[in-house]
């Protein structure tokens, strides 16, 4: 557990295993999703742009070496960070041949200071010698697999046309547990139809499931998605920011303390944002779930019951 956190945190972790601060620079490497290039479908997740489910200041002109050198200098200054993650995000980043991935991967631990590999992905793009890479290159660098999970119930994946079900991700998590690659969850919470205790279970569930980390992310509309138009005809009800932080520490008091939180909030692009407009305040949000917990006198799995 963190000492300056209530939450085992994953930053936390890196200044564990490394010794030193650590971030995440995000990378766009030009992938697809097989849900936007007509193999599911060709229209992807409700809530996905045109740029994929990714961060909205990469540059994807630049080669993969190019993205991770620019990215060093500004976390250099941000945070002083002294080593670096390649964090390929835009996308499903998994859904080539091996060769293309090894391709990629190395090009990014290839730049001075990268450390490791944070692949985000779908879990209907896992086939098991893309896993049998990924443990191999899990043996040479430091490496985490983000799985969109999302939701754990059929019905919300349906609605946001993920065009997968639950047991799919149970399947792929299961697979590349079998081969000792670390798994994050991606989660988001506050989805149309969901009630309170139906995100709640999905702690329970992450818990049985053994996942190694989960990344917390609140519902919010971007411009050019289906969820904007959605939203845009009333029918889409957001969390406001006080539901949500209360929230989170609902979730957090239910879930394994041995599991480590990649992030609990996230925020759009200014320009892209629609709603919540709050969430372009992450600090602000992420000290009203510090001050929730403590006026709780709480923490991660206060409340787990396993």
């Amino acid at each position: 557990m963190s000492q300056a956190k209530r939450y085992n945190t994953f930053s936390d972790e890196l200044k564990r295993v490394f010794g030193c601060k650590v971030q995440r620079i995000s990378v766009d490497a030009g992938f697809t999703c097989p849900n936007r290039d007509g193999t599911l479908d060709r229209e992807g997740c409700i809530f996905c742009g045109e740029s994929g489910s990714g961060a909205y200041s990469i540059r994807p002109e630049l080669s993969v070496a190019a993205q991770v050198e620019d990215g060093k200098e500004v976390m250099r200054r941000k945070y002083r960070a002294e080593k670096f993650i390649a964090y390929f995000q835009a996308y499903s980043n998994t859904y080539a041949p091996v060769e293309h991935l090894r391709a990629l991967f190395d090009e990014a631990l290839s730049v001075p200071g990268v450390v490791g590999i944070i692949a985000a992905t779908r879990p209907d793009c896992l086939p098991d010698p893309v896993l049998d890479y990924l443990a191999q290159l899990g043996e040479q660098t430091y490496l985490w697999l983000e799985l969109g999970l999302q939701s754990i119930h059929d019905k919300s994946l349906a609605l946001i046309n993920r065009r997968h079900d639950y047991a799919c991700f149970v399947d792929a998590l299961e697979r590349a547990k079998a081969r000792g690659i670390r798994v994050c969850a991606h989660v988001i919470l506050g989805l149309p139809g969901e009630s309170r205790e139906e995100m709640l279970a999905m702690a329970g569930e992450l818990n049985r499931l053994g996942v190694d980390g989960v990344k917390l992310h609140l519902l919010h509309v971007m411009k050019g998605t289906r969820l904007a138009e959605m939203y845009g005809r009333g029918e889409v009800e957001l969390l406001d920011r006080d539901g949500y932080a209360g929230l989170v520490c609902d979730f957090l008091e239910l879930l394994d303390p041995a599991i480590l939180i990649h992030r609990l909030t996230g925020d759009g692009g200014r320009d892209n944002l629609v709603a919540p407009l709050w969430s372009l305040h992450k600090f602000e949000v992420l000290n009203l779930i510090d001050a929730e917990l403590e006026r709780r006198a709480s923490r991660q799995g206060i409340r787990c019951s396993s």
